[in-house]
């Protein structure tokens, strides 16, 4: 009996894989991770600012007072400031307040010589007149005009109200002959407007006028017209240089018509 024949041997090998090499792969990253947080962790340790310890709580401490301090400076400044800004202020009003005393005395001052010389005006010797001419004077000035200050008067009814218009016309000698300048002449215009008066006791009138060249002064023609009064005197031209006003009772001739008497 003859044996049965044998197989051949399979001509590759089975080989079991070993898990070790593996899980020492996997041990290897884990300990890499950790290390590289470690290292992180300790870099941010070192870099780090410091934790607040004894005397950097003292200094936070005064850095909070410094603060506070700058923020009472910058009030008291201000303050400071609000304050100097109402003492000028006060200067201000105190130097408009002693300017307009000064303005009001001036007033009183005024008011006083016009008392005093409405008083001398209504004494008791001085007789009681209507509408007058009290006083002119002229005063050259400066341009070759001539300044002019006429004085009326009303003391016969204290009740009364005086309005109308004045205008006068100047006398003297032109040339070697008498010659008369009138109103529209002395102010260089034609149908020169008369300048309006109005008052209960006494008007001072001032203007400006202009005489020709050689031509002498002598006498005033003041001609006044209002509600009812018509009045026309002559003075003598009196300038302030020679101190001497010329009124109607020193005037070298007068002519006065008044409806109301």
């Amino acid at each position: 009996m003859s044996n049965p024949p044998r197989k051949a041997p399979p001509s590759f090998v089975i080989v079991q894989r070993q898990p070790r090499r593996r899980w020492l792969l996997w041990l290897a990253v884990a300990v890499a991770w950790t290390i590289s947080l470690a290292a992180v962790w300790a870099s941010c340790e070192h870099f780090a600012p410091e934790r607040p310890s004894g005397e950097s709580a003292a200094l936070h401490r005064l850095h909070q007072q410094l603060g506070h301090y700058q923020e009472r400076h910058e009030a008291l400044e201000q303050r400071v400031a609000t304050l100097k800004r109402s003492d000028q202020i006060t200067r201000v009003a105190n130097k408009e307040i002693q300017s307009a005393l000064a303005e009001r005395e001036d007033e009183i001052a005024d008011l006083r010589a016009d008392v005093a010389f409405y008083e001398r005006l209504v004494g008791a010797t001085a007789p009681k007149k209507g509408l007058n001419v009290h006083s002119s004077r002229f005063e050259r000035e400066v341009g070759g005009t001539w300044r002019y200050q006429i004085v009326l008067t009303q003391t016969l009814n204290r009740n009364a109200i005086s309005l109308g218009e004045l205008r006068f016309s100047v006398e003297g000698v032109y040339d070697g002959k008498l010659a008369s300048i009138g109103w529209d002449e002395l102010h260089q215009k034609r149908a020169a407007p008369g300048q309006d008066y109005s008052f209960r006791y006494f008007q001072q009138i001032e203007g400006s006028v202009m005489l020709p060249p050689g031509f002498t002064p002598q006498r005033v023609l003041v001609s006044l017209r209002g509600d009812g009064a018509a009045v026309d005197q002559t003075l003598a031209w009196t300038t302030s240089d020679n101190g001497a006003t010329a009124s109607s009772g020193d005037s070298t001739s007068a002519a006065i018509t008044n409806k109301d008497s």
